[in-house]
């Protein structure tokens, strides 16, 4: 039961963060691709379906993770309660924010937006700030010597060769 409602936490929260940044892509489309003028290629919509679909899977794994490995959401508020270096996290610190600006960077591509893969890239700085200033420093006070070994053995965005 706990499980569940944990699941339910996490689908509520993945649910308004989707809605949320693309509420925010729709409207920089809306607005700016008028402006910018040039629609991206008719094959890019192929390569979105595709990215959307990778980005997604990779962060819908994140959160299955959070929920079944830590007992906890992906939301800061309501972080899991366990330690999370499997799945996806044995190979990258932060795979839910790459899946997320894939995902974002496919919506792109899928509507032939020039603005909404050009504003993927300020959003993976404000994500990249958000870890190094927030989440990096929390969870190492909240898990410690645990955190900074896993730090020293798996990168933050690239995955070791």
């Amino acid at each position: 039961m706990k499980s569940l409602f944990i699941a339910l936490r996490s689908a509520v929260f993945g649910a308004n963060f989707v809605l949320l940044w693309g509420w925010v892509a729709w409207s920089l489309h809306r607005r700016y691709d008028t402006t910018l003028r040039f629609p991206l290629p008719e094959w890019t919509r192929v390569l979105g379906i595709a990215l959307l679909a990778s980005g997604g899977a990779l962060a819908l794994a994140c959160i299955m993770t959070f929920v079944t490995r830590g007992e906890g959401t992906p939301a800061p508020f309501d972080p899991p309660r366990k330690f999370v270096a499997v799945g996806p996290y044995k190979f990258v610190r932060n795979p839910m924010y790459i899946g997320g600006c894939i995902v974002l960077f496919g919506f792109g591509l899928y509507e032939r937006s020039p603005a909404i893969p050009l504003f993927a890239l300020p959003w993976l700085l404000f994500a990249h700030l958000f870890v190094i200033l927030y989440e990096e420093p929390h969870l190492r006070a909240t898990f410690g010597a645990l955190y900074d070994a896993y730090c020293l053995s798996v990168r933050r965005w690239l995955p070791r060769l």
